[in-house]
């Protein structure tokens, strides 16, 4: 009995890299029903854009900068907002702050802490960066057009309610993956006291908020005209990539969650309720995986 449930365990493990096919395979196209409107309106605005374009005259550098952009942003984050340049150039100058201001700093009570909001920062900051560089590139365009309205909010709100009806259940399911309870959340002194959980979220969230003006909001904005719909699907390929490292599952997930995300902000001309769903599904995360491991704080100030 031992060996065939071995040997089952063994056959769900092969099968796992396999699994996110027939999802997608499902999911892509309800996204297809549900957002096929949007999309179309997408590319008939993008088709004309491109006609007045060739009429004057003119190219479009828009797809160029964006891009270019992007790419050095997330580049740089990914060498210079980790852990290892905290560790080696951001601790140092800590290390002395803490020996002047031992009772302020308090470096080895909120080391961890202090290394994500390194990468915290980083990233909204990141994120934030290319919206006035590209006012002063496309002095014509509103930033504002770039999903930052709250016009419409209240009207769309139901689709915010209808995400979390969907996302909510294969939350979950992927709860009780032996890697999700390892991996989440990411600061691990999160179950020493409500105050490091509610730093920790506010961090987090922050870098959502970001993530959301970045992703859904910039890139979508900046190529909308220039792509169509494929802008959403080109935003989705390096969003997908920096779940990299993540459980496989979700990183898999992202790529639904990408299409789905900027279909909504496109759909609403707006990136808050993606940022709604986004912090109702990661607070979520971090409060399932405390739960299930006993883990969840039970003061409010950290011991001592």
């Amino acid at each position: 009995m031992a060996l065939e449930s071995g040997g089952f365990s063994a056959f769900l493990e092969t099968i796992k890299p396999l699994v996110p096919i027939p999802v997608l395979l499902v999911l892509l196209p309800a996204l297809w029903w549900f957002f096929r409107g949007t999309w179309k309106e997408l590319d008939d605005d993008a088709a004309t854009w491109r006609a007045q374009l060739k009429a004057e005259g003119k190219t479009d550098l828009r797809p160029f900068v964006a891009l270019a952009m992007c790419a050095v942003i997330l580049t740089l984050q990914e060498y210079y907002g980790g852990r290892a340049y905290f560790e080696a150039s951001i601790r140092p100058w800590l290390a002395r702050m803490d020996v002047l201001h031992p009772k302020a700093i308090k470096l080895s009570e909120f080391d961890e802490l202090y290394g994500f909001g390194w990468w915290a920062f980083t990233r909204v900051f990141g994120y934030v960066v290319p919206f006035p560089v590209w006012k002063l590139c496309f002095r014509e365009d509103s930033l504002l057009d770039m999903g930052l309205r709250t016009r419409g909010f209240l009207k769309h709100a139901w689709i915010y309610g209808l995400f979390l009806a969907i996302v909510l259940p294969l939350l979950l399911v992927v709860a009780r993956q032996p890697d999700f309870g390892s991996y989440y959340p990411f600061y691990k002194a999160s179950s020493r006291s409500w105050y490091d959980f509610l730093c920790w979220e506010g961090m987090y969230f922050a870098q959502f908020f970001g993530l959301e003006m970045f992703f859904r909001g910039f890139w979508l904005g900046a190529l909308r005209r220039s792509f169509g719909s494929g802008a959403i699907f080109a935003m989705a390929v390096p969003y997908c990539m920096i779940h990299y490292g993540k459980p496989f599952l979700e990183a898999n997930g992202a790529i639904v969650a990408g299409i789905a995300l900027g279909s909504l902000s496109m759909r609403t001309k707006s990136i808050y309720q993606g940022f709604l769903v986004h912090i109702t599904v990661a607070a979520l995360m971090d409060w399932l995986s405390l739960w299930h491991r006993h883990a969840l704080p039970t003061v409010f100030w950290p011991p001592g």
